[in-house]
């Protein structure tokens, strides 16, 4: 409501309208009063109506319109046919079908929020020749707490009152109304958002799905609105109210330019810079250059400045203006490619995947074929015509933040499948420099984070999927958010402020939550010209709106001062000095990063040599061969590595070894074990003798005090055929302990949702370490004994019962499948007792309940008026049981259990509403993420397959066909493959819920926003 009005009452009004055309003219709500519990009502309150009416006859046609100051849901024979979260404008329906002769009952849950309330209601109803007005007066009942069936038409109202009435249509504060417009499903109430203390969370605006789709990008344009897209449809530009004003006062129109799908949004140069992710209007994927051409304030030219081939929700995605306010910074996930035509790259072009051994591909397929260098960014002249690679090596980065120092911050995904395996690295906060990499690799490829030819994020978060990056610059905050960067996670609903702290030429960080919400699928977020920050939350068809936050607080919200940190700044300084050379041949860049390859900064080692990889190799590569301190020695030798012919291979080794391994440092024996890795990956393989003798050398030191040097040290051996390293490896295996003893209480918050699961992996921590030397020595073929045979085998069997991600136990059975490769046909027969059966996963009981029914045919309309209200006092324990008996957990995960066909619901509560997880469960082919999408598989004979890939490699493919049956794969060579193209249709089929009665469906319902937990809020 207006803060301008100084009223202190509350007030509702309802008015029911009903013409027979939905196009008719507005309500006149001459008659209508405005009624509410009493004179005066708390912020917050809720009230609840009724009003029983008779029909003589059938109905011919109805129009309901209604408003409600501030928030309402309005029933026909608990049949809800409205819903609204803003008074200004009155919304509208068609309601004929929700009425019959007789007796009938309109129900309203109303609530306030501020000082004011108000509802108001007018219903007419055509029977035979006359109209029928039923209006908001002093005859409807109103309750606080009603009891249960308070919709329905015998409800006992013996302990309703009376409404009280507070005056007629038209009285202010509220006065005259405009048309009713079309009913709209809501977002998260703001009251329902929590936020740090001293800031304000207001919903600005409800997206009308079926028109404006569901949004995920958004900017500023140089009047201060904001342009927002939706992910498959249009573009919209918002005029959002004055600070303090009404939300219903939020403008929204449609731009009249034929584009959209945008990933990625940015005013700048006079024009609107447009990222397409997968097809809009016919234009393919790529960056777009948009602008008004007569000066009318439309879009009217549209210039595509550079396709990019990928698409989907790895696709391309966001574009910011870069540091230098001279040039764009425009994003890729890992699933585009990187774009043709580079002007120049200041990360070295001959990537690899640079992995010692043979890496496994994700079991389940997933990213099953994409090579290096993964996700990148990219910075972009204005025209579009010079793009300059600037870092990669990311799983699928959304967007960055540019602070007022000038430095690049992004939030890159994880792969929660890899749950529990050693190669799992959460969603994190990276610091994005000229030529980084961040060595995402797929399967198990991924590079642990002190790969020195790589960079370490700033700061881990937990499972999530990352969406919009912003900086709170410009925001009327405190200081502290001022200077923040603002990660946004759409699983969890969860914005975090992620504050920086100088620390050398890099930064350290810390998070907070900043605002959450359940649901709040966040996607983008931005800082407006007034000081305040707004963000959408949307996505995969989910429930659109748009929400700002101002700071209410008594703080100071002056323009926060410059970081203070000078030798930091020296530092940084120091970083982009080096950086200059980055894509360049100057040979002056020897000399000028030479000193710094030994730096004690990470950053500024890593700058160092990249300016040097960037220089003709004959110029330095002598330097680095004779080099003597140990620290530039191995920085220096893994750029000749990685940038040096075959030729240097002997030479580079020899230099390696004449560093003494045990004089280092642990960082440095990081290094060097990468160095030797790096030698034998680009340069070649070293002949036997060389490599026992680098084996006897690295052997001294194996096993080590510390489960990383560990890793490296069994990976090297392993790799030159170290006769010791089975032996010491298995006894590592045998007593791998946790790797430190972690805080439990920030484990837990760090993985929100998924807390069952995080316990029974903590409990299960030196599992992690044991896969990795099973995934190691899976590639030894020879010096095993039988009984170390047996040693290693047996261990599986215990492996498989710790929990994971969707992908674990396939990784398993890959992992034991490849070591019996390595086995003898005598060895194979011995071990058949231990070896004979596959892997299971022991999350599902082998017979699955059966549903109690009498089940029925349900339906979105349904189940709403039944869940939205809460579910409480609900039964955990036959929602589990039900869960099972509708078979959801054979292709869904949830807590750490179940099947992997489809998402992952442990974090369902934190982006779903009521009425988007009804449609995703009731409707599935409704809206289909890319990730969990069938294939339809068509042969050169003309038969078709549908199916999800599960398995694929380089000669065939196999598909589920049958979601219930995974066991049964129906495998295709894809020499017999004519094409292949996403299926329309969800593999998950309808109906699932239909053999359920109605306590079974709401405690599958309350079970599954739960996330596992039976004292979640959901239950009490």
């Amino acid at each position: 409501m207006n803060r301008l009005y100084p009223v202190t009452t509350s007030f509702v009004v309802l008015v029911l309208t009903g013409h027979l055309l939905a196009g008719g003219p507005p309500p006149e709500f001459s008659s209508a009063h405005w009624i509410w519990r009493q004179a005066e009502s708390p912020d917050g309150e809720v009230a609840h109506f009724r009003k029983v009416f008779e029909l003589p006859g059938a109905v011919a046609g109805a129009r309901l319109s209604a408003t409600c100051d501030n928030q309402m849901d309005v029933y026909i024979n608990s049949k809800r046919v409205l819903r609204s979260g803003t008074w200004e404008r009155p919304v509208a329906a068609d309601v004929k079908g929700a009425l019959r002769a007789g007796s009938n009952v309109i129900a309203v849950r109303a609530r306030n929020q501020g000082s004011i309330a108000g509802l108001l209601l007018e219903l007419r109803v055509k029977v035979g020749d006359d109209e029928r007005v039923i209006v908001t007066d002093d005859s409807w009942l109103v309750a606080g707490r009603p009891s249960r069936g308070w919709r329905g038409l015998d409800h006992d109202t013996s302990d309703w009152a009376r409404a009280h009435v507070h005056g007629k249509y038209g009285v202010g504060p509220w006065g005259t109304l405009p048309k009713g417009g079309p009913a709209v499903q809501l977002s998260t109430p703001a009251d329902a958002v929590e936020s740090l203390p001293g800031f304000r969370v207001e919903l600005l605006y409800s997206v009308p799905k079926p028109e404006q789709g569901s949004w995920v990008s958004l900017t500023t344009d140089p009047r201060g609105r904001l342009i927002a897209s939706d992910q498959n449809g249009a573009l919209y530009r918002i005029t959002p109210p004055a600070i303090g004003g009404a939300a219903g006062d939020t403008r929204v129109e449609r731009l009249e330019v034929e584009i959209g799908s945008a990933q990625g949004l940015l005013c700048a140069f006079d024009s609107l810079y447009v990222v397409i992710n997968g097809n809009s209007h016919g234009r393919g994927s790529g960056l777009y250059r948009v602008r008004d051409t007569d000066g009318d304030d439309q879009y009217d030219e549209i210039t595509q400045l550079k396709p990019l081939r990928g698409g989907g929700e790895h696709g391309p995605h966001a574009v910011v203006l870069a540091p230098d306010g001279e040039s764009l910074l425009v994003l890729g996930g890992n699933h585009t490619d990187v774009p043709d035509g580079l002007a120049s790259s200041a990360v070295p072009t001959n990537w690899g995947e640079d992995l010692l051994l043979p890496r496994q591909w994700d079991a389940r397929g997933h990213a099953r074929g994409r090579l290096a260098p993964g996700g990148w960014v990219c910075r972009v002249d204005p025209e579009g015509k010079e793009w300059e690679l600037i870092s990669v090596g990311y799983r699928n980065q959304y967007d960055v933040a540019v602070t007022p120092e000038g430095d690049v911050f992004t939030y890159d995904a994880d792969m929660e499948w890899d749950m529990g395996a050693p190669w799992y690295r959460p969603t994190r906060v990276c610091h994005v420099t000229s030529g980084s990499e961040f060595g995402w690799r797929s399967g198990t490829g991924k590079w642990p984070t002190y790969y020195p030819d790589s960079l370490p994020a700033l700061i881990d978060i937990g499972p999530g999927s990352p969406t919009g990056v912003g900086v709170g610059t410009g925001a009327k905050f405190p200081a502290k958010y001022q200077r923040a960067v603002y990660a946004l996670d759409w699983t969890f609903g969860t914005m975090y402020a992620i504050h920086l702290e100088p620390a050398g030429a890099s930064y350290t960080a810390t998070k907070e939550e900043f605002v959450s919400g359940r649901p709040l699928p966040l996607t983008d977020v931005v800082i407006g010209r007034d000081g305040a920050m707004y963000f959408t939350v949307g996505g995969r068809g989910t429930q659109s709106g748009l929400y700002r936050v101002t700071y209410v607080g008594s703080e100071s919200t002056e323009p926060a001062s410059p970081l203070a940190d000078r030798a930091a700044a020296r530092a940084r300084e120091t970083r982009r000095s080096l950086e200059a050379f980055h894509g360049r041949r100057d040979p002056a860049a020897i000399d000028a990063a030479w000193p710094h390859l030994g730096s004690a900064d990470r950053f500024i080692r890593y700058a160092a040599r990249i300016a040097i990889e960037h220089q003709d190799v004959a110029l330095w590569k002598e330097r680095a061969l004779s080099e003597r301190d140990p620290r530039t020695a191995i920085t220096a030798l893994i750029a000749l590595a990685r940038q040096g012919d075959e030729e240097l291979a002997e030479r580079v080794v020899g230099a390696l070894e004449r560093i003494d391994f045990g004089a280092l440092d642990r960082t440095r024996k990081l290094e060097i074990l990468r160095a030797y890795a790096l030698a034998f990956i680009r340069l070649g393989k070293p002949d036997r003798e060389d490599a026992a003798r680098i084996a006897r050398q690295l052997d001294a030191h194996y096993p080590a005090g510390d489960d990383m040097l560990n890793r490296e040290l069994s990976r090297v051996l392993v790799y030159l055929d170290s006769p010791t390293v089975v032996a010491k490896t298995l006894e590592l295996m045998a007593r791998a302990e946790p790797e430190g003893v972690p805080d439990i209480q920030a484990l837990l918050e760090r993985n929100r949702g998924y807390g069952n699961t995080v316990m029974a992996m903590f409990q299960n921590r030196p599992v992690r370490q044991q896969i990795h030397y099973a995934l190691v020595l899976r590639n030894v073929r020879f010096g095993w004994t039988l009984e170390q045979r047996k040693q290693y085998f047996s261990w599986f069997h215990e492996a498989a019962k710790a929990k994971g991600g969707a992908s674990y136990h396939g990784f398993l059975n890959n992992i034991r499948k490849e070591a019996l490769a390595n086995c003898s046909d005598a060895e194979r027969r011995e071990l058949a007792s231990i070896t004979g059966e596959q892997i299971k996963v022991a999350d599902q009981p082998k017979e699955l309940p059966k549903p109690k029914g009498p089940g029925r045919q349900w339906t979105v309309d349904d189940l709403l008026p039944l869940v939205e209200g809460g579910l409480r006092r609900r039964n955990f324990e036959n929602g589990e049981r039900s869960y099972l008996a509708a078979r959801c957990g054979t292709c869904h995960r949830f807590d750490g259990a179940g099947g992997s066909v489809g998402p992952d619901l442990t974090g369902v509560v934190s982006r779903f509403s009521w009425p988007d997880l009804l449609e995703a469960t009731i409707e599935p082919s409704k809206v289909i993420s890319d990730q969990y999408g069938s294939t339809i598989v068509t042969r050169r004979d003309g038969s078709i397959t549908i199916g999800r890939i599960v398995e694929e490699n380089d000669d065939e493919i196999a598909l589920v066909v049958d979601p219930m049956d995974l066991d049964n794969l129906t495998v295709v060579p894809k020499k017999e493959i004519l094409r292949t193209a996403p299926a329309p249709i969800s593999l998950m089929p309808e109906g699932l819920l239909d053999p359920l009665n109605r306590d079974e469906v709401l405690d599958l319902l309350a079970y599954m926003m739960s996330r596992g937990d039976p004292k979640d809020r959901v239950f009490r």
